[in-house]
């Protein structure tokens, strides 16, 4: 959990209960009494009104609230129409978070604002995304993030087929179809697959290393080279 969110959540237990210890927070948020006495401080020299000591519990005076997000109605837009295009074309897990994001978000706008949200003229209204496609996304978005090979056989356009181990780097979303930008090891060279293409995919225990002339920015400077050349 982030610090931020830790702040976030001490406020939130701190309004709905009379009082409460840092033993009970350290236990619920997994961190240390030290953290928190740290927290504590922080929030109060940032002028939250919380009342208490050490060793005896805190409480926070009736009445507070957090100050409300403030958003634009152009910003509210943005944020729907993301969760929407999400929605209709990442894996599950990923359009569940941005539902999450958009609750979140909701619960914290001042009522002026909260209608905004369901409001919005923007769609994206049908799924697009293949259910083998949103499998293989999700399992490659774990591998990106945790710098994890992967073995994929894949189809290319002409029909001729290949097994390949590759460095997984990022994911490209290009309006109707997902790539994913990687070093190949049989290429020795970067390489984008299209997700609709790959037949099977394995994402292996093994990491790895970041290794220059291989990494994403790496892929994505030989990308903008190419093509400054193509233009000349």
């Amino acid at each position: 959990m982030r610090r931020a969110d830790r702040l976030f959540q001490i406020v939130q237990f701190l309004r709905s209960r009379r009082i409460t210890t840092a033993h009970w927070l350290s236990e619920v948020l997994e961190v240390s009494e030290r953290t928190i006495y740290r927290d504590m401080q922080d929030l109060i020299a940032s002028g939250v009104p919380i009342e208490g000591e050490a060793g005896v519990g805190y409480v926070i005076r009736r009445g507070y609230n957090l100050p409300p997000l403030m958003f634009t109605r152009e910003e509210i837009t943005a944020l729907t129409l993301g969760a929407r295009i999400i929605n209709s074309w990442a894996d599950p897990r990923l359009a569940m978070a941005a539902q999450s994001v958009l609750s979140k978000v909701e619960t914290v706008l001042p009522d002026t604002l909260k209608g905004e949200l369901d409001q919005t003229r923007l769609f994206s209204p049908l799924v697009q995304i293949p259910a083998h496609v949103a499998a293989f996304m999700g399992e490659l978005r774990n591998a990106v993030d945790h710098n994890q090979k992967a073995i994929l056989s894949y189809t290319r356009a002409d029909g001729i087929s290949s097994r390949r181990t590759i460095w997984p780097l990022g994911l490209f979303f290009w309006g109707t179809v997902w790539t994913l930008g990687a070093w190949c090891e049989l290429r020795q060279a970067f390489r984008n697959f299209r997700l609709d293409r790959i037949e099977a995919l394995q994402v292996c225990e093994t990491r790895y290393p970041h290794e220059p002339g291989k990494t994403l920015e790496d892929m994505i400077a030989q990308e903008q080279r190419r093509m400054e050349n193509s233009n000349r």
